[in-house]
């Protein structure tokens, strides 16, 4: 009996979270599709002009919104960011360093130090 391996596949959207861009600025036929692993493997190799493009410029989902920003997703919430921003708003976002910014960057730089110390203790 011979095994037939079949071709693992994700959903676009599982596949846009890996890949770090937002699903709705994908093209359609991205959007429309599955994704197998070796597909997924050959665009985080050599990305095509659109998804280095989506990289650079946006829209951003918020997980690298956050981590641009330098904050957590829920710092995001606090300071009212919902929607997914261009890298153009982030740098606007960095330049104007509004009060909720600054309080979220403190906030997770305390939460990264106590990541350490903790590890540390326990090493």
């Amino acid at each position: 009996m011979t095994s037939h391996k079949t071709a693992q596949t994700m959903k676009p959207a599982t596949a846009a979270k890996k890949l770090g861009v937002y699903l709705e600025a994908t093209p359609a036929e991205f959007q429309e599709g599955v994704v197998t692993r070796d597909e997924l493997n050959a665009l985080q190799a050599d990305p095509p002009e659109w998804l280095r493009e989506l990289r650079r410029t946006g829209p951003h989902p918020r997980p690298v919104v956050a981590a641009k920003l330098g904050v957590s997703i829920g710092g995001l919430t606090r300071g009212g960011i919902s929607e997914p921003l261009t890298t153009e708003q982030i740098d606007a976002l960095k330049a104007e360093n509004p009060d909720w910014l600054v309080r979220e960057r403190a906030t997770q730089a305390e939460v990264r130090k106590e990541t350490v110390r903790v590890k540390e203790k326990h090493d």
